[in-house]
């Protein structure tokens, strides 16, 4: 789990100049593990933020995500800390997941990148509106017509991002692309199944 900061560019090895996402890897904490004979699955509980001190524990996420394990083996212990060059490196591929940002109820222009209307011949306030939308055959507004409504907001999956570099100091991580979400918001970033078998974990 990693907090979204901002896009920037960088020069690979080849000197080519690529898009890149500043992703700020919080502290994550394994904070509860779900097993087969407990639970009925496998599963790694993990809380990410800043720590803070409490008297009932030393760290209160900001989030918290619940991830599924293939084999039992792969259990991190309880109350284990994760860091960043632990489970990335560069040139992995991974996937992202987070919210897409909120855009409220838009049109169509903005909704679905419809051109707008010709703003001549005595047009006064029908420039960005969609125009004709029923249907003479079935006499109704057929079902799954692009139509103006709430836009953003949504889950995205990104697939097929790669690790540009990692620092392990600063806890950063640079990934080639964009990503979903707006500034400060969480992603979930998932190594894909291929590279995994292909690392061997």
């Amino acid at each position: 789990m990693v907090k979204k900061l901002e896009m920037m560019q960088r020069y690979d090895q080849d000197g080519v100049l690529v898009p890149v996402t500043l992703c700020q890897a919080a502290p994550c904490f394994v904070l509860g593990l779900r097993t087969i004979k407990k639970d009925g699955y496998l599963a790694v509980q993990l809380g990410a933020g800043k720590r803070r001190k409490t008297k009932k524990t030393k760290f209160v996420p900001e989030i918290i995500k619940e991830i599924r394990v293939d084999d039992e083996k792969d259990l991190p212990k309880l109350e284990q800390e994760i860091s960043v060059d632990q489970v990335f490196s560069p040139g992995l591929i991974l996937k992202a997941t987070g919210v897409s940002k909120g855009r409220g109820f838009s049109g169509v222009i903005k909704r679905w990148g419809f051109h707008s209307q010709p703003a001549t011949h005595g047009q006064s306030d029908r420039e960005r509106a969609p125009g004709a939308i029923g249907a003479q055959t079935p006499g109704r507004v057929i079902k799954g017509k692009k139509m103006p409504g709430h836009y953003g907001n949504t889950k995205k999956t990104i697939k097929n991002l790669k690790v540009f570099s990692v620092d392990a100091k600063r806890e950063e991580i640079l990934i080639k692309g964009a990503l979903p979400g707006p500034r400060h918001g969480w992603l979930m970033l998932v190594v894909s199944s291929s590279q995994r078998a292909k690392n061997g974990c």
